[in-house]
Parts: C-alpha cells; sequence; structure tokens
C-alpha cells in the first residue's frame, strides 16, 4: 500500500511570471467549463469523454496535451462525485491546475521546479522552510495541483509517495478519549486540556459577534472593513486549530510509537448529527461543533500509517458509563456513575477521572480488536434478578 503526502510549497515568482500562471488556470479552468457543458451529462467515462473533445480543447484554449488531458480528468471525477453526492456539477474557478511528470519537475540542488504554462515552459523558485525541505529532499515526486490562493499567492501542492513501513505488532493499546474539556485524554494519564483553547474559542466567538452586529449598520465603508475583518478571523481560527490538531496527534503518534502500541478511538460517525437533535443552549451547540474533532482524527490516522502505528476503532457504547476497575454498569437505566469530569463507582468504590475511565475502557476493547481471543470483560453477577432486568447490556465476554 502506498501513502501520499502533499507538500504545499510556496513559489517566487516574477510579474511576467505571474501573467502566465494566471493565464494558465484561466484557460484549464475555461477547458474544464467547456468539457461539462459540451459532453452529454450522462457521460463519466475520462477516455469516452477525451475520445469526444480532446482536439477541440486544445485548440480552443492553447492548452498543453497533458494539460488538456488533465481538464478532461477532472470534469469526469467531478461528474463521478457529484453523482455519489446527488449534487450537479458547479462551475469551475480559475483557481489551480494539474501537473504531472510531463509537465512538471523538481530540482532538488537550487529547490526549484519547472512548471508548463500556455507560454511555454517555466522555472520557479520555492520559498519553503525546514519542514518542506526535509520532506523533499531525496525525493522525485510525480505529480503536483498549482494552486493561486484569495491573497494573490502561488502555491504547488506538491505530493510525495512512499510505502509506510509495517504496523508495530504489540499487545499494548493505547486509549484515546476525545472531550470538550480536555480535547484528548489517554489510558496512561496523559492530557492535552481544552481549558486556554475553550478561552481562545470564546474570545473568537466574541469578537467574531461583535463584528457581525457592526457589519449590518453603521456606514458603508465601516461594513465593508467588518466583513474583510471577518474574513481574516475565519482564516486564524482556521489556522489555530489545524496547529492544535497536529501537535496533539504528533505526540500521541509518537508515543504510541516510542511504547509500541497500537492507538483506540472510539468510533464516533454521526454523533454531530445524533447531538444537535438534542434541546442544547446556543453557547453548548457552538462549543460542540465548532471544534475540528474529524480533522484531528484524520491526522491521527495519516500519521500513523506513516510511522506503523495501527489505528483501532471500536464501539462507544457505554465505554463512559462503565467502570474500568469492576467493569460495572450503574443497575438503574438511565442513571449513570459519571457526573461531569468525575466519575464514582457505586460497586467497587473507585473515584477518578471520568475521561481517564473511559480512555481505560477504550484501551480494553482497543486490545480486543487488535488481538480477538475473547474480551476478558466481564462484571460480576448480581443475585438480584430484578436488578439485572433492569440494567442495560455490560460488556460480556464471548
Amino acid at each position: 500500500m502506498k501513502q501520499v503526502l502533499t507538500v504545499s510549497c510556496k513559489l517566487q515568482v516574477t510579474p511576467e511570471q505571474a501573467a502566465k500562471i494566471d493565464g494558465t488556470v484561466q484557460a484549464f479552468a475555461a477547458a474544464c467549463g467547456y468539457v461539462n457543458e459540451t459532453v452529454q451529462p450522462n457521460l463519466m467515462n475520462e477516455l469516452a469523454i477525451q475520445s469526444l473533445v480532446y482536439h477541440d480543447v486544445r485548440a480552443k484554449f492553447g492548452l498543453s496535451a497533458q494539460l488538456a488531458i488533465h481538464a478532461i480528468r477532472r470534469v469526469s471525477g467531478n461528474r463521478k462525485t457529484a453523482k455519489k453526492d446527488g449534487k450537479p456539477v458547479g462551475s469551475f474557478a480559475p483557481t489551480s491546475a494539474t501537473y504531472d511528470a510531463r509537465t512538471f519537475s523538481f530540482r532538488e540542488k537550487d529547490w526549484t521546479v519547472s512548471l508548463t504554462t500556455i507560454d511555454g515552459r517555466e522555472r520557479f523558485s520555492l520559498a519553503i522552510g525546514n519542514y518542506q525541505i526535509g520532506l523533499l529532499k531525496g525525493q522525485i515526486p510525480k505529480t503536483a495541483t498549482l494552486c493561486k490562493r484569495k491573497d494573490g499567492t502561488y502555491y504547488l501542492n506538491i505530493q510525495l509517495e512512499s510505502v509506510p513501513p509495517e504496523p508495530i505488532q504489540g499487545d499494548k493499546v493505547l486509549g484515546c478519549d476525545l472531550g470538550r474539556t480536555d480535547i484528548v485524554v489517554t489510558s496512561e494519564g496523559d492530557k492535552f486540556s481544552g481549558k486556554e483553547i475553550t478561552k481562545i474559542r470564546n474570545h473568537y466567538a466574541k469578537l467574531r459577534a461583535d463584528l457581525q452586529q457592526k457589519a449590518t449598520r453603521g456606514t458603508r465603508s465601516t461594513r465593508r472593513r467588518c466583513r474583510e475583518l471577518l474574513k481574516r478571523l475565519s482564516g486564524k481560527e482556521k489556522r489555530f486549530q489545524e496547529l492544535v490538531n497536529h501537535t496533539i496527534s504528533h505526540r500521541l503518534v509518537a508515543r504510541a510509537k516510542l511504547s509500541k502500541q497500537a492507538i483506540a478511538l472510539e468510533d464516533l460517525t454521526g454523533i454531530r448529527e445524533r447531538t444537535n437533535s438534542l434541546p442544547r443552549s446556543k453557547k453548548e451547540r457552538r462549543l460542540s461543533n465548532s471544534w475540528a474533532f474529524f480533522q484531528l482524527r484524520q491526522f491521527l490516522i495519516y500519521k500513523a500509517i506513516k510511522h506503523g502505528v495501527k489505528i483501532l476503532f471500536i464501539d462507544p457504547r457505554y465505554t463512559s458509563q462503565t467502570c474500568h476497575n469492576c467493569n460495572h454498569i450503574h443497575p438503574v437505566r438511565g442513571e449513570s456513575y459519571r457526573k461531569g469530569k468525575k466519575f464514582e463507582c457505586g460497586h467497587c468504590g473507585y473515584i477518578g477521572d471520568a475521561d481517564y475511565n473511559g480512555a481505560k475502557n477504550i484501551s480494553a476493547l482497543g486490545v480486543v480488536v487488535n488481538q480477538p481471543k475473547g474480551s476478558g470483560l466481564c462484571c460480576s453477577l448480581n443475585s438480584d434478578v430484578s436488578g439485572l432486568l433492569k440494567a442495560p447490556p455490560s460488556f460480556m465476554s464471548a
């Protein structure tokens, strides 16, 4: 199995080169739009579309052979995705173009790239730091995407293919419980506190609310300025989330790799839709929905693959209600031993952090998934039959 990682590299361009890039991405987008409008909507096969419009695309838009093929390929891919999502294909903005080994090359000795434009081949210097240099060193990339961002800068997203190492074999599993008060709590007691993060997020929310209020009042220039500030604030908050999620995922994977552990997470697919259906305050809804937990999960997956660490997903039911010390669940349906961040077991007397207790349960279930040979999870049977009839299902051994 191959893993593809993308390295985003800023291009240093002269005004003449900028004009050539603009012309190329505009021609590429126009070609995509032409193909989408000309070919009948139900045709999605790339080769079939290419046989119909390839020569017209080259003649009308001045694209090279490979760029014309990539424009057709993008339309084909967009149509397949649109059919899967049940939506029509949208318009094509002049913001990017796709390159392969015939239209793009990377030279390590001077950290430059060569790209085909509508006005011939151009060489660009890369404005990159040590992180990108470390990833690109010794690589021979074959594909890339040229992008023009909203601020007018140009980036080349270079795709690097690699064969990840075989997953580390072992019995140990690092359970990770995701939450809002603490972003992550592990089964080994490590915590990534969300206190300061929540403070920053509340600051952003208040600032955004003030700007939105001003954007509906005042002079025309005031409203325009507020809209500009809202865009900048949105980007700043997004970068903050990415930084925190990258930091957390890197440390978790590094810890698991060092200890030869797998990482176990709850499979929380669809939880946002389920929780949003419950009655909650506006603030609670914002705090629950605004953090990018899916992004954190994606960062964990690709970093774990890169370093040979297994990622396991387990059923989240009762992980927060079960006592990890005695595997007991509250016998009354609708009741729980968990109260906020505190877990106090009424069966064995264990008292501790509720998220840590959940992480220990996730770790125990992860061991079962990692080495399936019976769960080993059970609780002492209660002789009170009426109590058993009221009790929710517990983790039972196979």
